[in-house]
């Protein structure tokens, strides 16, 4: 690992590794680094830039190499988790042809230039270039650190790459262009493998192979994905279907879409969610809003702040309110901010003015400024057509004097003009203004909100704001603001949306499962009942669906991997405390835990506390007699799901010897929950003696359908445990080797 490499992971920031390496930026040059050269090599996010510079900073000059060289002699232990990834397959076309062309030097340079092409734009969408292999790139999104909506950012990142990589100066006269495959599935990531400069962040299964395959089915300049990454996008990208694709190695055909651009939708919600449910419970919620609405429409301008965790129904609300007043007098304006775009000026604004305008990337340069032209108030057409021309990159030629504004001039008409245009519309008919995820709004977005807030107050306007909680809005507690904070639905709330998605009731048993698992989060409700529904659990009957078998425990959909991974991510330096509470259960005492864990007091609370904080856990009481819940279970399952199968067994062993050691009481009260923690370590013949004393106990309470489950497990881990000695046997007779069985030689 280079010196320069283990400094960025030391400050959280290794995903820039690849860009600092391929520009051969050394320990010796970082003090030299400036914000233009961090742009250069592809760090666009201006939080990073001030990162990197604060940390440089920090490095004492005659001391740097010292500071950040020290790196192990060998790699640190096995960091390989289970998990949903997005694999990126790239590869430059006609390399070959090139190399025949090309000086080796000027070759070196071209490779150079597309690698350094291609990791600027997977950084900015923060993935990881896992390997460089020549003339082909292999990146991660989704790995070290989720997001919940990877599998959009590998599209966006693809669509970024062929236009960059196009658009590069080469030494010759065709353009470079690049092939793209894009994949998601379940692998095995962060085995360390390799030495030196060759070690590499190994990852083990069908998708990093399916994205291969899926590139060498593109053209030149397009981007395959697999059906799993389309079914994860919906219908944020203009897609057209390939069909069932044979390739290597997979016994049966795959689905395969070629992406051909970004759609055009109003907001994130209708491009990801294809199927729109009945909007359940919300009942005080609709009323509020819709009082909010008559209020400010009779003149009296009104804000809504509208708050809750992702997939809460803040969109679903909004959407609702929209359509119960489609049918009347109104204009409708709606502002989408964008996680990649926080950087971009007035972003929400440009888009939104685009789409109004009607105006194509495509169209020739006159045509978008007519296209402008038509939608603004032609009296102040002079002054406002330049201004918003320039926001949409659009030239204006002889038709209008050029701006001989300073920057600072044109930000403030700019600003005004906005404003101007909301009044405008808002004197020709009531407005309902939705602006979506603020909590991602670029600053200057920001600052035209909080002119909006306070102009809307004499016009018959409704600015509705919806925000995650951790966006603190700064216009609570004025006359004019309402803020709603969304909570969870109801378990029969949640029973009724379930019955909604499903079209008819579903089992009993089906439905209980959905309660539990989902927690009264309307987005994981949808989701996991979709997922049943696809399984192939159920069946249709004439009073509804009905179990096709015996009801097995719910896989996490992948639809919400990405978003539950995302929030364990977060919190990476304590996740191994969240991964061992899970292996516990979904509730765990703090004694327990530590018994497990091995960790000392300061450093364990400490890890609770910041598991608190992020609201993954619940607490009751204080340490050592606490107890801890998980909030969500599917992110008790997503935490469990991440650990190896052979370090969940080891986790279940120590589970199941600190109860019998240090737990005696709760071992004699509830032996099948050391039976539980025995089979999963893999432990059967303690486990059968366990399952025996759960089945005794409930036989002495008369619960009689407990002891015949308990005593099932016992027999049918009893019918496995013969059926391993019994292949023991005959391998040992072929082999003439003695086996061991209950420490005895046969």
């Amino acid at each position: 690992m280079s010196a320069v490499r283990h400094w960025l992971e030391a400050i959280g920031l290794a995903q820039y590794a690849d860009a600092f390496e391929a520009n051969d930026i050394d320990t010796d040059l970082l003090t030299q680094i400036d914000d233009q050269v961090l742009k250069d090599i592809g760090v666009s996010s201006a939080g990073h830039r001030l990162r990197l510079r604060n940390a440089i900073a920090k490095l004492a000059p005659t001391s740097i190499t010292e500071g950040i060289s020290e790196v192990p002699a060998s790699p640190p232990p096995s960091q390989a988790e289970r998990r949903q990834l997005t694999v990126m397959f790239c590869d430059l076309v006609g390399s070959t042809a090139l190399s025949v062309r090309f000086d080796p030097e000027e070759l070196r340079e071209e490779i150079r230039g597309y690698q350094n092409a291609v990791s600027g734009v997977v950084a900015r969408y923060d993935g990881f270039v896992a390997k460089y292999m020549g003339d082909g790139v292999l990146a991660y999104f989704g790995y070290p650190q989720a997001h919940e909506d990877d599998a959009e950012r590998a599209v966006r990142a693809g669509l970024e790459i062929e236009a960059a990589v196009r658009s590069l100066e080469t030494r010759g006269t065709e353009r470079l262009a690049v092939r793209i495959g894009i994949a998601t599935g379940l692998v095995v990531v962060g085995d360390l493998v390799g030495e030196g400069s060759a070690q590499e962040q190994a990852v083990v299964g069908e998708t990093p192979n399916l994205a291969a395959r899926l590139q060498a089915l593109a053209e030149p300049g397009q981007i395959v994905l697999a059906g799993a990454t389309r079914r994860l996008i919906g219908d944020l990208f203009r897609l057209h279907d390939l069909g069932r694709q044979t390739v290597k190695g997979f016994t049966e055909p795959v689905e395969a879409f070629v992406v051909e651009g970004v759609a055009v939708a109003e907001s994130r919600f209708e491009a990801a969610r294809r199927r729109v449910t009945d909007l359940v419970g919300r009942v005080e919620e609709s009323a509020l809003l819709l009082d909010r609405l008559r209020e400010a429409w009779a003149g009296i301008g009104q804000i809504v702040l509208l708050s809750g965790e992702a997939g809460i129904g803040k969109s679903r609300l909004a959407a609702q309110l929209a359509a119960e007043v489609a049918n009347e007098l109104h204009m409708r304006l709606r502002y989408q901010c964008s996680p990649y775009h926080r950087d971009s000026v007035l972003h929400p604004f440009v888009v939104a003015l685009g789409r109004a305008a009607r105006i194509a990337p495509e169209d020739p340069a006159k045509t978008q400024l007519e296209k402008l032209e038509a939608i603004l108030a032609p009296a102040r057409i002079a002054e406002t057509a330049p201004l918003f021309a320039s926001l949409l990159s659009i030239p204006t030629g002889d038709r209008y004097t050029p701006l001989a504004l300073s920057a600072a001039q044109q930000r403030r008409l700019t600003l005004a003009a906005w404003l101007d245009r909301l009044e405008a519309l808002a004197r020709q008919k009531p407005v309902l203004m939705l602006f979506e995820d603020v909590h991602w709004a670029d600053a200057t977005s920001l600052e035209v909100l909080d002119l909006m807030v306070e102009r809307v107050r004499a016009l018959p306007v409704l600015l509705l704001i919806t925000f995650r909680p951790e966006y603190e809005a700064p216009w609570a507690g004025l006359s004019h603001v309402t803020s709603i904070a969304l909570d969870r639905l109801a378990p029969a709330e949640v029973e009724t949306l379930a019955e909604h998605v499903a079209g008819r009731p579903l089992p009993p048993e089906v439905t209980a499962q959905i309660v539990a698992k989902t927690d009264g989060v309307p987005l994981f409700v949808e989701e996991l009942t979709r997922a049943v529904l696809e399984g192939g659990l159920l069946v249709a009957g004439p009073r509804g669906w009905r179990l096709d078998g015996p009801l097995p425990p719910f896989a996490i959909p992948a639809t919400l991997q990405d978003s539950l991974a995302a929030r364990l991510d977060r919190l990476a330096p304590v996740k191994e405390i969240a991964q061992i509470g899970a292996a516990i259960g979904r509730e765990f005492s703090y004694p327990l835990l530590r018994a497990v864990a091995g960790r000392d007091e300061p450093a364990l609370r400490a890890a609770l506390a910041q598991l608190e904080e992020a609201e993954l856990l619940f607490r009751s009481g204080a340490p050592p007699d606490a107890h801890y819940t998980f909030k969500h279970a599917l992110v008790q399952d997503t935490a469990y799901e991440t650990l190896l199968r052979s370090r969940r067994q080891i986790l279940h062993r120590q589970i199941a010897d600190a109860l019998r050691r240090d737990f005696a009481a709760v071992a004699a009260a509830e032996p099948e929950l050391v039976a539980h923690h025995l089979t999963q370590a893999g432990l059967d013949e303690p486990a059968i003696e366990w399952c025996g004393k759960a089945g005794d106990q409930a036989l002495r309470r008369s619960a009689f359908k407990e002891a015949a489950a308990h005593l099932g497990k016992a027999i049918r881990l009893a019918d496995k445990l013969a059926a391993t000695w019994r292949a023991r046997w005959k391998t040992s007779r072929n082999g003439s080797r003695p086996i061991t069985v209950f420490g005895s030689g046969i």
